[in-house]
């Protein structure tokens, strides 16, 4: 169970949502170069009173620092702002053009101690089978959209025979109403007199998947870590299974990989 820092902003209630996050329990935190908040998670884990070793921190290259050298330089300057000499585990963010090279680049940093995890995220069966044919270390871990009416079995059965975990972002469909109003959730959550968004992070568990939910809200930041103290039946998880629709909520990462206008705007607002 992790946190998710996506979308929330680094100003002056950052550092306090963080605090109410370690203070419900959560080591693990999700954030990357495009989120613009690496500095501001950095400041909030060294000002926690907390050791570094305690915590367990994700960032992402992004898709304009793809290639072997960009993709070195931006893993150093994600430690300087994170305030940290290693991170526990760093992603490709998309499969951009330069993601193998970028890939040797996490296998170097892996081997000599920088990073602990190495994997990606966004990434679909063909960029494994890129991966396996040109670089020595498969993914450790894929990082993709995934919810009850996303449930990426195809993906997830590729990722168990090549022992890949997976982790979900958007674990709770990035709080779609659709979602959150479903009839069966609702039914399975009054039940447990659990939310419907504790009973969507409970069978994400059930599957072995790694969360990392996000909220800035205290209520809510309690709510998804406490998903401990109750079980899912196997009726349960099979009426939940039914709810797979196959499409996403979120735009199809493919279409990010190329776009010209996209990554050019990306650029503009990483200056």
């Amino acid at each position: 169970m992790g946190f998710g820092v996506y979308k929330i902003k680094q100003n002056k209630n950052f550092e306090k949502t963080i605090n109410e996050a370690i203070q419900a329990g959560y080591r693990h935190f999700d954030t990357a170069r495009i989120y613009g908040n690496e500095e501001a998670l950095g400041n909030a884990i060294r000002n926690s009173g907390i050791a570094r070793e305690d915590f367990f921190l994700t960032s992402k290259v992004w898709t304009t620092d793809l290639g072997y050298e960009g993709t070195l330089r931006a893993f150093e300057k994600s430690c300087r702002r994170l305030n940290t000499t290693y991170l526990d585990m760093y992603l490709i963010h998309f499969a951009g053009p330069g993601f193998v090279d970028s890939w040797r680049a996490l296998e170097k940093l892996y081997t000599e101690g920088k990073i602990k995890v190495i994997g990606v995220a966004n990434f679909e069966i063909e960029h494994f089978e890129q991966l396996k044919k040109q670089t020595k270390i498969m993914p450790m871990i894929n990082q993709i959209e995934t919810h009850p009416r996303f449930q990426q079995q195809r993906l997830r059965e590729y990722m168990s025979q090549h022992q890949i975990l997976h982790e979900a972002w958007g674990p709770l469909g990035q709080a779609n109403k659709s979602l959150l109003e479903n009839v069966t959730l609702q039914t399975i959550a009054s039940r447990h007199q659990k939310t419907v968004g504790q009973i969507i992070l409970r069978w994400h568990l059930y599957r072995d998947t790694i969360v990392i939910p996000n909220s800035s809200n205290p209520r809510r930041i309690k709510e998804n870590i406490d998903v401990f103290d109750f079980n899912l039946s196997e009726e349960e998880l099979e009426q939940i299974a039914l709810l797979d629709t196959g499409k996403r909520y979120a735009v199809n990462p493919k279409g990010l990989q190329v776009n010209p206008i996209y990554v050019g705007l990306t650029k503009l607002f990483l200056k």
